[in-house]
């Protein structure tokens, strides 16, 4: 524990380091270049981490529910309608555009009080079909920030979803080489971080998972025994909010406020 500008001691999530503006504030001992000259493995989450993802959703969302026009419930009504129609539908079918084409059209049928045509039908799939026409768009200095830790670290992109949707959007994003590998998952949960460490033979104390989500990235990976590294996104997905975890000794939980942060730190 530090004190803060006060002076007083501040308290600390677990083993906690925030690096606001890439300056470096250590709020538990720990020696300054230790991550950078101990090789550390990595395991890096792709979207809205590597690049954007959730902002489409969110436009097509927008866009869906101006198109619903609803006589009755507010514009955030819908939403949470559809947020547990999406939920429903990943439980079913897993995650992917495909899954939130069909939570559109379940939701239009739900709340809708005209029958849904074939011509209705084809414009409500139609929002998600933009999303699918998306350049990828790269997080400010992402590759840079990649071609520095590869040559320090072993690199792994860890990502969950669609295997055609992922691994065409690794392909697209060009970030491919700077990883030794890439994992495509159906749920990043405790059980899948396990089956990734014992595939790689990684040493839990030296792996690390990175991503902007509490839920998928952070969490699970603490329950599994691994550090981690949350770095927020603004326009997380809803479904991905969590209360972060408190990371137990002597795992250790890193807090960066973008992405280029990474290379102060390891």
């Amino acid at each position: 524990m530090i004190p803060d500008k006060t002076g007083e001691p501040r308290s600390a999530r677990g083993f906690l380091l925030r690096i606001p503006q890439l300056k470096v504030r250590y709020t538990v001992s720990m020696p300054s270049n230790a991550l950078r000259t101990t090789r550390q493995t990595l395991m890096i989450d792709a979207d809205d981490t590597l690049w954007e993802n959730n902002i489409y959703f969110e436009r097509a969302i927008a866009n869906f529910i101006s198109f619903l026009n609803h006589s009755e419930f507010t514009a955030e009504e819908v939403r949470q309608v559809l947020n547990q129609v999406e939920h429903e539908y990943i439980c079913k079918v897993g995650y992917g555009l495909h899954s939130f084409a069909a939570a559109l059209v379940a939701t239009f049928e739900r709340l809708s009080v005209e029958p849904l045509t074939p011509a209705l039908h084809e414009t409500v799939h139609g929002f998600a079909q933009v999303i699918a026409e998306q350049p990828i768009e790269l997080l400010k200095h992402v590759g840079l920030t990649l071609e520095q830790l590869r040559s320090r670290h072993r690199l792994l992109l860890v990502t969950k979803g669609d295997p055609r949707e992922q691994s065409g959007k690794v392909e697209r994003s060009g970030l491919g080489p700077y990883f030794e590998n890439v994992e495509i998952v159906a749920e990043k949960n405790e059980q899948s971080y396990r089956e990734i460490v014992s595939r790689y033979a990684l040493d839990p104390r030296t792996t690390w998972m990175v991503g902007n989500s509490p839920k998928s990235d952070i969490n699970p990976a603490i329950a599994a025994g691994l550090n981690a590294v949350f770095i927020p996104h603004a326009d997380t997905w809803i479904l991905e909010h969590a209360e972060l975890c408190t990371a137990p000794e002597p795992q250790r939980l890193i807090e960066l406020e973008q992405f280029a942060a990474l290379v102060e730190v390891f």
